[in-house]
């Protein structure tokens, strides 16, 4: 049996080959990737690993850019699963073209590669931003009205990932997953920044205090998606993948600090004053990722409903505090990151 995961040496695909390697430590787990593992992502500023210190990446490494058709030597198995997560995924932080280069031609040549070596399942991690951005509470039967290029490309992807599903819809089986924020070791993304920010006093709540962000934890999104495939009950899913009900940043905030002991008080700023300041950090480069456009991001909602996951039949391994908890151990007790 083959595990194949485009996009291993990223944040997800690291902790799922890990948890391939521990659950099947015979199966041959493959990382096709324009980025060797163990090397830093050349996005991302100050990267730190999702592997623990002494840790090594679990998958054969192959080079392969997904915006090209994919053509690397390989024999397949029935049994054989491929999981796409390479993508173009911050934003703001990549020109318009990027999202839809990567993501939508990626989505073709993944799905011809399962086609041309006649693999039958596919797990394809989408986002939440195909729902668009709205305070209304979004559930995986909402119509996706996305208005960002990001949102677009990936609701585009998840489309072509359909149509390979749909050529032989008795014997493929494509599950999608739309993950609220992930967090965990290595995210190098929201959580981190947030854990810093309220270690050095220079977090503030945004304008409000209630803004939902609904999110997941990385070691629990790939068992469940592990755990979903591999029961292997319907030919075409697609789960919001988050805590439920989703969390606002003020209990966000009060359960990191109690996971790590932290106890600075975080201020709330109101908008008078906040975008004005973030204004005239962008102008200074931004320093700590303050601007407008981030300031904004985090006072918008993302209200995800995640009743499909916590109903489906698979048992969540952590509570959010056990998650944040168990995190904060994978970094010594030091830090998150």
């Amino acid at each position: 049996m083959n595990y194949i995961i485009f996009g291993g040496t990223g944040f997800i695909g690291t902790h799922l080959a890990k948890l391939l390697k521990e659950k099947n430590p015979d199966a041959a787990i493959y990382n096709l990737d324009i980025v060797k593992q163990g090397d830093p992502l050349p996005t991302v500023k100050n990267y730190k690993s999702a592997l623990c210190d002494g840790e090594v990446h679990p998958a054969t490494y192959v080079a392969c850019d997904v915006r090209k058709p994919i053509d690397v030597p390989f024999t397949p198995t029935p049994d054989d699963i491929v999981f796409n997560f390479a993508a173009v995924h911050r934003t703001p932080g990549h020109p318009d073209n990027e999202y839809f280069e990567t993501n939508m031609l990626g989505a073709q040549n993944v799905c011809d590669f399962a086609e041309k070596y006649g693999i039958k399942k596919i797990v394809f991690t989408s986002s939440i931003a195909p729902y668009g951005a709205s305070e209304e509470l979004k559930s995986e039967s909402t119509l996706p009205t996305p208005n960002t290029p990001y949102g677009i490309s990936k609701l585009v992807a998840e489309n072509i990932h359909k149509t390979w599903q749909a050529r032989d819809i008795q014997n493929r089986q494509l599950t999608i997953v739309r993950p609220g924020v992930v967090f965990g070791k290595g995210e190098n993304g929201n959580f981190s920044r947030l854990y810093w920010s309220i270690r050095k006093h220079t977090f503030a709540y945004p304008g409000r205090k209630d803004t939902i962000k609904a999110c997941i934890y990385v070691k629990e999104l790939v068992n469940f998606i592990l755990w979903n495939i591999e029961k292997g009950s319907a030919h075409s899913e697609i789960y919001n993948c988050t805590f439920e009900p989703a969390y606002t940043i003020e209990q966000i905030v009060a359960e990191m600090k109690k996971a790590t002991g932290l106890t600075q008080f975080v201020p709330y700023i109101p908008n008078c004053l906040i975008m004005p300041a973030a204004a005239v950090a962008k102008v200074l480069g931004s320093p700590m990722g303050i601007c407008p456009a981030r300031v904004k991001k985090l006072q918008i909602s993302t209200n995800i409903c995640g009743k499909k996951l916590a109903e489906c039949g698979y048992k969540f391994k952590y509570t959010f505090a056990e998650a944040l908890s168990d995190w904060f151990e994978d970094n010594k007790r030091e830090c998150l990151e």
